[in-house]
């Protein structure tokens, strides 16, 4: 039984996986769009804004910005930063492990 529900769920989500550049069902998501991993966002950012929130799709951090390191968890309470910017932000072993090491996106 099992490898016809994986069988039955490959062909659900392949045609999904194979449109890369339109929106697809777990892929391809638009800021605003509930997500799990920000590998699923368009944006690369799956964003919450607290531990009981649903998680978005929103649009990464500009120069400025309140910002994330890159994390394990692919859901951050505040974005990565835009790409060319680095977020300037003081890691801790607590921050780490609860996704709360916040920074601002720098040049």
């Amino acid at each position: 039984v099992l490898p016809a529900c994986l069988l039955l769920a490959l062909m659900l989500l392949a045609p999904a996986l194979s449109a890369q550049h339109e929106r697809g069902l777990v892929f391809n998501l638009d800021i605003g769009e509930l997500c799990l991993q920000s590998a699923q966002c368009k944006s690369g950012c799956c964003h919450r804004v607290s531990g009981l929130s649903l998680a978005r799709c929103a649009p990464k951090a500009a120069e400025f910005q309140e910002c994330s390191p890159k994390s394990i968890y692919g859901v951050y309470y505040k974005c990565p930063c835009e790409r060319g910017l680095t977020c300037d932000a003081d890691k801790t072993i607590v921050g780490s492990i609860t996704n709360s090491d916040f920074g601002v996106c720098n040049d």
